[in-house]
């Protein structure tokens, strides 16, 4: 079977921002972020999974989360969400 790779969008219950990552277990990942195992998001909890993209080639999903982080990529993303926004806010 191949390699999945997954970049996801978190949205920060706390601060009310996103957070951008990148996984091959997006399960496991998530899991970490709750109990609080990821340095740069552990006093951000809790979160709420609100986007994720699925990657068969590394080189795609690398190049995705990179877009995602920049501040073209949070706009669009922030556009394409704006009603889940709503909802959470």
């Amino acid at each position: 079977m191949k390699e999945r790779f997954y970049v996801y969008i978190l949205f920060s219950i706390t601060d009310q921002k996103f957070y951008t990552g990148f996984t091959t277990d997006l399960r496991e990942r998530l899991q970490q972020h709750a109990r609080g195992e990821v340095p740069s998001t552990k006093l951000r909890r809790p979160f709420q999974l609100i986007h994720y993209e699925y990657f068969i080639n590394l080189e795609d999903a690398k190049a995705r989360e990179v877009f995602l982080k920049s501040g073209f990529g949070r706009n669009q993303l922030k556009q394409a969400l704006k009603r889940t926004m709503g909802e959470l806010l």
